[in-house]
């Protein structure tokens, strides 16, 4: 018995409340979509995944690693998007007796779950279900309102198995079935097998549900900050964010004398809880004079990566009366999410002046201050 998994990530995202589409979303390193992938990957009886993306969302795959899976645009909704995706597998003669069907939402499905599907016949179809709890009310004419017998209910999940031909059929000729799943398809209960779900295997539909993900995955946050200034001095080159800056003046510095990076270096350190940049990079070594800084937080990237931390997000005030920070921001911003491997969405920079006042009012310095959030997962 051979499996296709159809992986669903085509939705609009429009009741989760972020500007990156639900599935592309991070925590860590992995997008919620990489979350699903891992945990079916490895199951040798699943000879194709594939993963039903949105048209729109097609630049968001560039960042993830996505190669080895194949990879389809979806419908207007979620039936037919699975259609789409099964009649691509009939189309290729992909060889696969049955199918599974998951929607990429629930990224805390367990391997055992899986297991457990994977070990059942091939001529039954799959669902886990979970038990309702809660009392359950229904509104009459939006007037009154009356108790169900919870008893008689309960939850579905994904994922779940069909025998590939079957579930083929009941989605081209019973389409007025379809309600939320595709056992909704189903017009007899005789060849469904009913099993255990999982209550960690919820569907993350709001931000509400991405923060219990991420407490049930063990994802600590730290906060560190970062502060630095350099004076600024003829002769010098100016460096920003570690982008070059025309400029008269430069910042005067043991290496290249980049406040921005500096200061991101020692926030991020500090999150880790790995001292501080002068401890690391000390200004008494000559291997470090005049080395571009983009080096040096480069290589505190590397390091927080082997030690398990991820960068959650920067927040960065850059104090200075020229250059004004609103003409380079964009570039800087792209600079550094490049060098901390992060989205560009999750660096902030804010320019601001001291009017006038000090030694940054009258041009002869630039400060910085950062602070950033750091995420690892304590597994």
């Amino acid at each position: 018995m051979s499996f296709c998994l159809v992986l669903l990530a085509a939705g609009e995202s429009k009741r989760f409340g972020s500007k990156i589409p639900k599935p592309f979303v991070k925590i860590g390193h992995k997008t919620l979509l990489e979350y699903s992938l891992s945990k079916f990957e490895k199951f040798k009886k699943i000879k194709k995944i594939i993963v039903v993306i949105n048209k729109k969302h097609t630049k968001y795959l560039k960042d993830i690693k996505v190669n080895k899976f194949i990879k389809i645009v979806g419908g207007k909704n979620r039936q037919e998007s699975t259609i789409k995706a099964l009649k691509y597998i009939k189309k290729r003669k992909i060889k696969c007796s049955n199918v599974l069907i998951h929607d990429s939402a629930r990224p805390n499905v367990s391997q055992k779950l899986i297991s457990k599907i994977l070990k059942i016949p091939k001529k039954n179809s799959v669902v886990p279900i979970i038990p309702v709890h809660d009392a359950m009310k229904e509104i009459i004419n939006k007037k009154n309102v009356i108790s169900l017998p919870r008893e008689h209910f309960f939850l579905t999940q994904t994922p779940q198995s069909f025998n590939f031909n079957e579930i083929l059929y009941h989605h081209l000729n019973n389409k007025d079935l379809y309600m939320d799943d595709d056992v909704s398809l189903m017009k007899s209960i005789n060849k469904i097998k009913f099993i255990n779900g999982e209550k960690s295997n919820f569907k993350i539909t709001s931000m509400e549900d991405f923060l219990m993900f991420k407490n049930l995955n063990n994802f600590k946050t730290s906060v560190g900050i970062g502060f630095d200034v350099h004076r600024l001095v003829p002769k010098r080159k100016l460096y920003l964010g570690g982008i070059t800056i025309k400029s008269k003046l430069g910042t005067l510095g043991h290496s290249d004398g980049d406040p921005v990076l500096h200061a991101i270096t020692d926030a991020i350190l500090g999150a880790c809880k790995m001292g501080d940049i002068g401890q690391m990079f000390s200004d008494k070594n000559k291997r470090f004079e005049n080395i571009r800084s983009t080096i040096l937080l480069k290589k505190v990237i590397e390091l927080i990566k082997s030690k398990g931390y991820i960068i959650n997000n920067l927040d960065i005030n850059i104090i200075t009366e020229t250059p004004k920070i609103k003409n380079f921001k964009n570039k800087i911003i792209k600079n550094i999410s490049k060098i901390c491997c992060i989205s560009i969405n999750q660096i902030n920079i804010k320019g601001k002046t001291t009017e006038k006042l000090g030694v940054i009012g009258k041009e002869k310095a630039i400060a910085t201050e950062v602070i950033v959030s750091v995420i690892k997962n304590d597994e």
